[in-house]
């Protein structure tokens, strides 16, 4: 088991450059996941530790090895793709001990190990199946114990999840952390599902354009973003964000009907800025100054779609018996404490 050390990490195609001289530290055990829109890198950066990108300049450390230039099986990772790539005509354990036989280990050693990662996985019952024989999360559980096997020092997980539906999504996720916890292994995980990047991760690295634009804990990047993109990148449903322009020490905030005053230290009179507010942070109050569009029943919790009369939308979190209703109108209250003001031009936080 090792950590993965990323020093001034470039990719460039002929004369794109899509990773612009990444610098990240996973430390050993650790739990990271990348996550981002599409086209912001995160699954070339994987590739590029896996080997299977070759990297322009920089250095890639796995444990106090320089792997930069070294082939992806000389490494010691192991991936996991979104396709499970199993072969249809071998058995689950011939599926999962390929690697090892095909390395040469003895019979009694893949035997072994195989049985190993059918414990962990709880794949022991079906070790004589074949790929068609299984669910999509039992298929993806395989692909994870092939990697098992190998004992790698650092596994890589490319959007394992993508092609399972709704409810095996949340069942594998329980199952890569349980994973996670009882071998320890230091796992890199790459997702466009920040729920996943939530309820996995000890570390989000969040991408944009082949940036990092910040790295933190899940609820550290939730509750403190540096800036307007990861404000709306974390969080389900994303964050409102609010024209303002402050005036005379507040804000002039047209969707909330003119003055409102704030914690924080506002910059100078005339400056355009965003007030960002979560959606749990809103209440629905009587008043008449904004249309209830949509709403969305979700048992313990429903959203509802306000459209103001400056015509800006505005999601409301409600739980509790009464609920706003399509077509009501209604009033709105926020907690200033929570909310998080954004430049209008850099996007970066104001403090």
């Amino acid at each position: 088991m090792s950590g993965v050390e990323l020093t001034n990490v470039v990719k460039k195609y002929g004369e794109t450059q899509v990773i612009h001289g990444i610098d990240l530290t996973v430390n050993e055990g650790e739990f990271a996941v990348f996550v981002g829109p599409s086209g912001c890198g995160k699954s070339t950066l994987l590739r590029m530790i896996a080997g299977l990108e070759e990297t322009t300049s920089g250095k890639i450390r796995i444990g106090q090895r320089d792997v930069t230039r070294e082939d992806p099986a000389e490494r010691g990772v192991a991936m996991v793709f979104q396709t499970y790539a199993l072969y249809p005509h071998m058995t689950v354990a011939e599926n999962m001990g390929f690697g090892l036989r095909m390395t040469g280990h003895p019979k009694a050693e893949v035997k072994q190990k195989v049985n190993e990662a059918a414990r962990i996985l709880q794949l022991t019952d079906y070790l004589d199946r074949k790929p068609a024989a299984l669910s999509g999360g039992q298929r993806q559980r395989v692909a994870i114990g092939r990697s098992i096997t190998r004992g790698p020092e650092v596994f890589l997980f490319d959007e394992p999840l993508s092609n399972l539906d709704a409810e095996l999504r949340v069942e594998m996720r329980v199952e890569i952390a349980r994973l996670h916890k009882d071998i320890g292994a230091t796992m890199i995980y790459v997702t466009h599902d920040q729920v996943e990047a939530m309820t996995l991760a000890d570390k989000i690295v969040v991408l944009r354009k082949g940036v990092i634009e910040q790295v933190g804990a899940p609820l550290e990047l939730y509750r403190d973003p540096d800036n307007r993109f990861v404000a709306g990148f974390i969080g389900s449903p994303a964050m409102n964000f609010l024209d303002a322009t402050v005036q005379d020490g507040a804000l002039q905030v047209p969707a909330l009907g003119g003055r409102v005053e704030v914690p924080q230290t506002l910059p100078e009179a005339g400056r355009a800025v965003s007030l960002g507010l979560r959606p749990e942070h809103l209440r629905v109050t009587e008043g008449d100054s904004f249309t209830v569009d949509l709403t969305e029943a979700l048992g313990g919790v429903s959203y509802a779609y306000l459209r103001a009369s400056s015509g800006e939308r505005i999601i409301v979190e409600e739980r509790g018996d009464t609920r706003a209703k399509i077509g009501d109108t209604v009033g709105l209250a926020f907690d200033t404490d929570r909310s998080m003001l954004f430049d209008a031009k850099t996007e970066g936080r104001i403090r």
